[in-house]
């Protein structure tokens, strides 16, 4: 099985200094290495040129987002399996080993990431993806090891392989024949659970998506969008609302969507009461746009969508904020 790992950068120079030495290091013997660059204005394409000649260089003409930059650049590769890198990932040792045993083993693991933790703080889970993704029934994502903010301390309660509901961005494995079955990422995200949505409809096809925590990377996050910037609550909120209407079968998503308008509503007074204003704007906005856009985007999902219980909790809302319940394993 021939790998490919595909980093995407924009203007990351900083991270492609910090980052890059780890993954050239830890990946070429099983590798090939690609930098699909998203029309970068500063010199992060002359310094992986100068200093790292082994990497291939995908030089795009535009910044098109996660979604429109992986599906450019992804194009073109032959190999089996991608692996999609953050630029703000550090790899280990003989991190590509048991995912390339996965994916030969089982022939419908469609995607999956390994175990990923905080580069600043390494006993912890990272926020983007931890230990394996998870959805409840109103479409708010969530993680082994992450629920909202509460973020836990790994101590080897998740280092079994298990199947999960999606696989992180930060560092998603996928079959080249997968990726291409699908139409790759939807570009109407732009960027934020594009990668939620692709995990899903690989469920829909009857491949399943694992976390294969014998891997680990350590992730700073942020890297683009720090995560409290109002731009990143505008495009969740959003995307989370696109994400249910694309793939919910049947009536039912309607009475969904009415209640997320309650939910986020009470997000968005939240946010006015803590003195973030431009947070609650971003809410209004995303709710706005999805309204504007949710017609077609349920046409999407029209030839595909099937009628399935994809939810591991009903109301991760109702788990975190009334049980009071903080972590994964308590669910």
């Amino acid at each position: 099985m021939r790998i490919a790992v595909v980093i995407l950068n924009w203007n990351g120079k900083e991270l492609l200094e910090r980052f890059l030495p780890s993954v050239v290091s830890n990946s070429l013997e099983l590798a090939t290495i690609y930098l699909a660059d998203n029309a970068s204005t500063d010199d992060s394409l002359a310094y992986v040129k100068q200093a790292f000649p082994s990497v291939n260089i995908i030089a795009m003409p535009e910044n098109t987002g996660y979604a429109g930059g992986y599906n450019q650049s992804l194009s073109g590769l032959t190999e089996d399996l991608f692996i999609l890198l953050n630029s703000d990932v550090r790899v280990t040792e003989g991190w590509l080993d048991p995912i390339k045993k996965a994916f030969v083993n089982d022939n419908t693991l469609g995607a999956a990431q390994p175990k990923i933790l905080d580069v600043n703080n390494p006993e912890y889970f990272e926020y983007a993806g931890a230990a394996g993704g998870f959805i409840d029934a109103y479409g708010y994502p969530y993680c082994r090891g992450r629920i909202f903010e509460s973020i836990e301390k790994d101590h080897g309660q998740y280092d079994q392989v298990t199947e999960a509901f999606w696989a992180s961005g930060a560092c998603l494995c996928i079959r080249r024949d997968a990726f291409n079955l699908m139409g790759g990422f939807d570009t109407d995200f732009f960027a934020h659970m594009e990668e939620i949505d692709l995990c899903w409809r690989l469920r829909h096809y009857g491949f399943t998506i694992g976390v294969i925590t014998q891997s680990k990377v350590y992730h700073l996050g942020g890297g683009t969008l720090p995560n409290m910037h109002a731009k990143k609550t505008y495009l969740n909120f959003r995307n989370s609302l696109f994400i249910l209407v694309k793939n919910v079968a049947g009536f039912k998503v309607g009475w969904i969507i009415f209640l997320r308008l309650i939910l986020d509503g009470i997000a968005g007074f939240r946010f006015l009461l803590t003195g973030k204003p431009a947070h609650c704007s971003a809410v209004i906005r995303a709710h706005i746009d999805f309204y504007r856009g949710a017609s077609a985007m349920r046409k999407k999902g029209s030839l595909y969508r099937k009628r399935n219980k994809y939810f591991k909790t009903r109301s991760i809302v109702w788990q975190y904020f009334i049980a009071r319940k903080r972590e994964f394993g308590k669910l």
